[in-house]
């Protein structure tokens, strides 16, 4: 047995033994899960009942009536060959019909191509259900052709096949994107012919809200309980699994409402997922989605590295296990004993946090009993000195493993061992940097020697905090300024250095490469999070003017030459509230998500599912690769490295780096677990072996899974990767449980 699933028996078992202070109350009704029917036409869509004169039936295919159906009919057929077919313009198209144990098996065409096949048999009766559906057509005129093939499960006589309903994606005309995205720029070629691609790759199934890399193979994506493509149990799916090699999508169970949560991975290697929104009414209320409360949610998932993700999912207990106070809008990081520090948040969901519902406390998972909580929640009062704009409060741990925090225009040092604050300088110029005027925040890469800590925050917004939303314009501009800090008593001392990025932008993406450099994409150059609070809404979103031009961040360049977007490409897609970015192990960029909106929207930013790969230049150089490395690092002790170093690259060149790395869990701007430490390499053998020590301890980098890769002049290898430390549980306090 694992030692995450040891870790979920003892958490389960503690909890069982008593009625624990934080379990918390579930709203009634929510935790008895309904019937849903996901047939949902978004704003912008269009929908057409089987009756309507546009569908066209070939073959006998008759009518059947009832309240259950949409529009209260629906066609049926069990004529082996019947074929229906339905012209439309647009960019996508879905089927829904019903499913139950006569339904059977129907094979689909898009333009004449089979593109699927469908089979709708299911022991479980349901109606309006989505069959197929496909999202990524170019624009123009299609033809989807649904075919009832006559086969069926064993013992069935007459297996049928049925339309309810179509509902086109119209989308826009924005020509050939793939074209245009990865087409020769010549403007944007640099001087040394370095020049950077684009691709778009796939689907993500699900809203991409939340996203973390969870093996070689897989991305772990997590969104908030809406109508999502992909359906699970008869409802629209929250989390998928996303294969990075062959943009296969599956989704994954959750069952409570994991809006706005935040994650870590733990020292065994368990992710874990906290907080959330409470059930939500209308479109998305229990009756229909079954989903639970999530704000006090702890939801586990245990590793999973195998290819075949058939049998990963994500755990939870919402009796027995859960944190002890709500939050909406927290952040997570990693500790350095392998714990998850939770941080701030709100006590329910809404938009710019206050006095109300604020939640000015950290607490632990697992619960630690320090400072006299007993397991409870600890008041920081920088948290509520940091209102109103105080959510998903930039986080890192420092290399003395005290944690680095800042919200609003606020920064503080936390040594939660001694629970008191350090304040530091304000952020220069009245700039705002976390939700709902978010900017991003990166620990800058540690380098043996001191490991001396910077910190990096670019982007946010001026608007005044306790400005109503009816004075706030989605045309206001967002911030251009990035600040810069190191965190010596002479880098305190002397402040934050001020820069400007070539274009302003608030709710951006940092993403360290591992050659040190930071890449900052998505976002808006107007406006503010979130979606339906502002004047001058763009559909529902509260930003304006989409940024759409990556930029490179070089920290060891000298000021005034650090940022470029020099060879950079430019996407036709904008990435607004709700995106994300993460490294992958390839070395390239995985970019996703957008969604200004309550619910799955096809208006102008519009919920978006489309996936991009920015690919550096050096992803078409030869590259350096690890042959072989030990599962386990562990530190300060030496460990053996394999390696394939291009013939060109002498190993006695300091251009040859081995960066240890977290890609981190990443949400709303939000990088907290992002995590660059470069290993001290002892010596280079002539056939490849390479020896190296590991991190120092975990505080310069806390124990739980990391990344590694050889950067030869620049070049990195793929990422292979790695548990630093012995993979254990973090510490468990029985008194923190026994309280």
């Amino acid at each position: 047995m694992s030692p995450s699933t040891w870790l979920s028996i003892a958490f389960a078992l503690h909890a069982l033994a008593r009625d624990s202070a934080w379990n918390g109350k579930t709203p009634p009704g929510s935790d008895k899960p309904q019937v849903f029917m996901p047939f949902y036409v978004p704003p912008g869509a269009k929908s057409y009942d089987s009756s309507s004169p546009l569908i066209q039936y070939r073959g006998l295919w008759r009518q059947s009536y009832s309240s259950s159906y949409i529009e209260g009919t629906s066609r049926w057929t069990d004529e082996p060959g019947a074929r229906v077919s339905f012209s439309f313009v647009g960019t996508g198209i879905e089927w829904f019909g019903s499913q139950d144990r006569t339904h059977s098996i129907a094979v689909i065409f898009i333009d004449g191509h089979k593109v699927h096949i469908i089979d709708a048999w299911s022991a479980i009766p349901r109606t309006q259900q989505r069959l197929f559906w496909k999202y990524d057509l170019p624009y123009g005129r299609h033809l989807i052709e649904i075919e009832h093939t006559g086969r069926g499960a064993e013992g069935v006589t007459s297996p049928i096949t049925d339309i309810d309903a179509m509902i086109v994606t119209k989308g826009q005309d924005h020509g050939n994107l793939l074209s245009a995205q990865t087409g020769q720029n010549d403007d944007a070629r640099g001087h040394d012919g370095s020049q950077w691609s684009l691709e778009q790759r796939g689907s993500t199934g699900v809203s991409a809200m939340q996203l973390v890399v969870i093996s070689p193979s897989h991305a772990l994506i997590v969104d908030k309980v809406e109508h999502n493509p992909i359906s699970i149990d008869g409802h629209p799916a929250w989390g998928a699994l996303y294969n990075l090699d062959t943009q296969a999508v599956m989704p994954l169970k959750i069952q409570s409402n994991s809006f706005c949560a935040g994650g870590t991975f733990l020292s065994n290697g368990t992710l874990i997922n906290v907080g959330g929104n409470p059930v939500i009414g209308s479109f998305t209320s229990p009756a229909d989605f079954g989903h639970l409360d999530g704000l006090q949610a702890v939801r586990l998932f245990h590793p999973c590295l195998s290819p075949d993700v058939s049998r990963c999912y994500m755990y939870e207990n919402h009796a027995r296990i859960r944190m002890a106070s709500p939050r909406w809008y927290n952040t997570v990081v990693r500790l350095s004993d392998g714990s998850a520090m939770i941080i701030g948040g709100s006590k329910k969901g809404g938009w710019i946090n206050n006095a109300t519902v604020n939640n000015p406390t950290v607490e632990y998972w697992p619960p630690k009993s320090i400072h006299g909580s007993n397991g409870l929640p600890i008041y920081l009062p920088f948290l509520v000195d940091t209102l109103n704009a105080n959510l998903f409060p930039i986080a890192f741990t420092l290399p003395d493993g005290k944690v680095f925090m800042a919200a609003n225009q606020d920064a503080m040092i936390y040594d939660w061992n001694a629970n008191t604050e350090q304040r530091l300088p304000r952020i220069p110029n009245g700039v705002r940097i976390t939700y709902p005027m978010a900017g991003v925040g990166l620990l800058l890469p540690l380098s043996p020697g001191d490991y001396t800590p910077e910190i990096l925050i670019c982007g946010g917004s001026t608007i005044d905090d306790t400005t109503p939303g009816y004075e706030i314009s989605s045309q206001d501009p967002a911030s251009s300024q990035c600040s810069r800090i190191t965190l010596t008593a002479a880098g305190i001392a002397a402040g934050w250095e001020v820069e400007q990025l070539p274009e302003p932008r608030h709710m951006p993406d940092a993403v360290l490469l591992p050659t040190g450099q930071v890449f900052i994409v998505n976002g808006a150059k107007s406006g503010i999070s979130g979606y339906g609070n502002v004047k001058g809404q763009v559909g529902e979103s509260n930003a304006d003017n989409p940024n759409l031009t990556p930029v490179l961040y070089t920290p060891e360049a000298p000021p005034g030459q650090r940022f470029s977007t020099v060879g950079m490409r430019s996407s036709l897609i904008p990435r607004m509230y709700h995106s994300v970015a993460t490294l992958t192990p390839a070395a390239d960029i995985l970019v996703a998500g957008s969604n200004p909106n309550l619910d799955r929207s096809e208006v102008k930013f519009g919920t978006e599912y489309r996936l991009e790969r920015f690919q550096p230049p050096y992803m078409n150089a030869e590259r350096p690769v690890i042959k072989r490395l030990p599962h386990n690092i562990y530190y300060a002790q030496p460990f053996e490295m394999d390696v394939d170093i291009p013939s060109r690259t002498s190993a006695a060149e300091p251009t040859i780096r081995v960066a240890l790395m977290d890609l981190g869990f990443v949400t709303h701007a939000v990088h907290a677990n992002s995590r660059l430490v470069y290993l001290a390499v002892s010596s280079f053998r002539k056939g490849g072996k390479m020896i190296l020590a590991g991190p120092p301890d975990g505080n310069i980098y806390p124990p739980g899974p990391g990344w590694i890769f050889l950067v030869a002049n620049g070049v990195p290898s793929q990422g292979k990767m790695v548990m630093v430390g012995d993979g254990q549980d973090p510490p468990l306090d029985d008194s923190a449980w026994e309280k």
